[in-house]
């Protein structure tokens, strides 16, 4: 785990479910403590999870929530759970995936999370995936929205473009990313690639104005 600034860590893992190797294969997950607790966003333990865990143990603060940021990100979220007694909190769909139910809270936007969190929609029609906004560390969190590709911050399109991509883009998708640039953004913190530590509100608005990248299975 690496620390990138007080009370916020990175980790990566190889996601077992990803195939073949290449953009993907690698995941970020993030750990936040605050004044209230712990925030698990994403989280995937590695195979070999021994020294990870023992790392989380050390900067573990109670209450822990777990953050999932798109259904497909539940990753480890029920081990973790069971194992810092957690909540994990999501988009309603979280729950076709295997955690307990009983554990699970439905993040809604605009409402009071834990550590002061805050959920924003994105995409018409309306995505599953919610960013999430950490005001203690002026953070938001991307599940596959955006990532970095190229050593660039990117809006990711997972479908092959069509002759309409374009303007179902422009008129589309990238006016419900634009509420995001009102923020108090210092920090990007994607789940594809490096979390953006510099000149991230730069980043983020090259990103929602410039193309999208698109990168799809191979």
């Amino acid at each position: 785990m690496r620390e990138l600034t007080d009370g916020l860590w990175w980790w990566t893992a190889r996601h077992p479910e990803w195939h073949p190797r290449g953009f993907g294969d690698v995941v970020g997950c993030y750990a936040v403590t605050h004044g209230e607790g712990t925030l698990l966003i994403d989280p995937l333990l590695p195979v070999d999870a021994d020294r990870t865990l023992a790392e989380l143990d050390a900067i573990m603060r109670a209450p822990v929530a777990i953050m999932v940021t798109i259904p497909y990100h539940v990753r480890s979220a029920r081990q973790l759970a069971e194992r810092y007694d957690a909540e994990i909190w999501g988009h309603p769909a979280v729950l076709k995936r295997p955690i307990d139910p009983d554990r699970f809270r439905e993040v809604v936007p605009g409402a009071a999370l834990p550590g002061g969190a805050s959920a924003f929609t994105i995409g018409s029609p309306r995505r599953y995936e919610m960013p999430l906004y950490l005001p203690s560390h002026r953070a938001l969190v991307f599940g596959d929205a955006l990532v970095v590709a190229d050593g660039a911050l990117r809006v990711w399109l997972q479908t092959t473009p069509k002759p309409s991509t374009e303007g179902w883009f422009q008129s589309r998708l990238r006016p419900t990313f634009e509420p995001l640039l009102n923020l108090d953004v210092d920090r990007v913190l994607v789940t594809h690639g490096e979390p953006v530590l510099a000149d991230a509100m730069r980043a983020l608005s090259e990103a929602i104005a410039g193309p999208p990248w698109f990168h799809g299975p191979s």
